[in-house]
């Protein structure tokens, strides 16, 4: 699974993975592929520093990169207090009774949420950044468009490419400009945020649209045969993440979780605003129905839905509450259904690469050349 950009990186497979736990990350990477370590959960310097030192550890000096969260634009003067304040009461007591009517226990008291959302907020990811570009980061990967300018030109000074996800040729041409190095076209199917236009009919337009840049396939991709027709489609590799979930090395801290991603199927998904306020696709639960019920408020765009839920989302995580309990996830998760080591998911992918272009071949009449 070799191509230019997979090449030019050093790295044996054009598979590049997405995943917010360092040892999936590093096991990527020992694996052949690029692992992408997603900052978002980190608002703390010191926190990140301290996962990068062990990934930087055991990626036994493979290539490794970094996903952060930030906006082309800033807004000046905005501190997460003013966003709290304006997010209305009764959106405050729809999460509050949904809660009660499922019986979730409060955090314990001084207990903070374990998820926030200050690492969608610019400050935060810069804060990130200043960390990061003291490590041999080979990729920066942005996932809300492109990043600033001056964040586009840090990262080139210091030989570090930079990736920007689009979900239309239109986004693809804006990172183009804004002196991208990599896009990668995310499909309808793709866990997370993500837009109305699938992978199959994307991928192909987004390469057309940034030639010569090169391109990575990303939505609803987690099998050999799927890496190869992404690559005939005129992508240089895949971006994986939905499928590292229920890898051995992912960290997920919920047995219940993980018993919900094996036995879902690939229509148990839904692109909610539930999470962020953004549609991203996640797991259909009845905590995403609540807030797709029309007879609710609604939710309340970014980054105020994120704020709204970041405690309840905590309260369900922590209690495993089943009914409520999901994660962002792509419709891949119906191929997700055994516990498997990174390793063993690579093994997959390169033995169905192979028996693919061998069918292809045979259709062509090259059999045995």
């Amino acid at each position: 699974m070799q191509t230019e950009l997979s090449r030019k990186l050093g790295i044996e497979h054009a598979v590049f993975g997405f995943t917010p736990f360092p040892a999936v990350a590093a096991a990527i990477s020992r694996a052949g592929g690029f692992g992408v370590l997603g900052a978002v959960r980190y608002t703390a310097p010191g926190d990140l520093k301290r996962d990068l030192d062990w990934l930087d550890a055991h990626a036994g000096g493979r290539p490794y990169g970094l996903d952060v969260v930030m906006p082309a634009r800033k807004v000046e003067g905005v501190t997460e207090a003013d966003v709290e304040a304006m997010i209305p009461q009764a959106h405050r007591q729809f999460v509050e009774d949904t809660l009660a009517r499922y019986g979730v226990p409060g955090l314990a008291e001084g207990e903070a949420s374990g998820w926030r959302i200050t690492g969608w907020m610019e400050q935060v990811a810069r804060t990130q950044l200043d960390v990061a570009f003291d490590y041999p980061i080979r990729l920066l990967a942005n996932a809300l468009g492109s990043p600033p300018a001056d964040i586009v030109r840090r990262a080139h000074e210091r030989d570090v490419l930079v990736a920007a996800l689009a979900g239309s040729a239109r986004h693809a041409r804006k990172h183009r400009e804004a002196g991208i190095d990599i896009v990668v076209a995310q499909g309808y199917e793709a866990g997370g945020h993500t837009g109305e236009i699938a992978t199959m009919v994307l991928t192909p337009e987004v390469v057309d649209a940034v030639d010569p840049l090169p391109v990575l396939a990303a939505g609803g991709i987690g099998s050999g045969p799927q890496v190869a027709a992404a690559l005939s489609l005129g992508a240089q590799g895949v971006w994986l993440g939905s499928v590292w979930l229920t890898t051995t090395e992912a960290d997920l801290h919920s047995a219940a979780l993980t018993r919900k991603l094996l036995a879902a199927g690939s229509g148990d998904t839904v692109r909610s605003r539930a999470l962020t306020g953004k549609p991203a696709r996640q797991l259909r639960t009845e905590w995403t129905d609540a807030w797709d019920d029309p007879a609710g408020p609604g939710t309340l765009p970014m980054p105020l839905q994120g704020l709204l839920v970041a405690e309840a989302v905590s309260r369900i995580q922590k209690h495993e509450v089943e009914p409520l309990l999901g994660t962002p996830v792509g419709q891949i998760v119906g191929r997700m259904t055994r516990e498997r080591s990174v390793q063993a998911v690579f093994d997959d992918l390169t033995r169905g690469f192979e028996q693919a272009v061998d069918r292809i071949n045979r259709i062509a009449g090259r059999s045995g050349q």
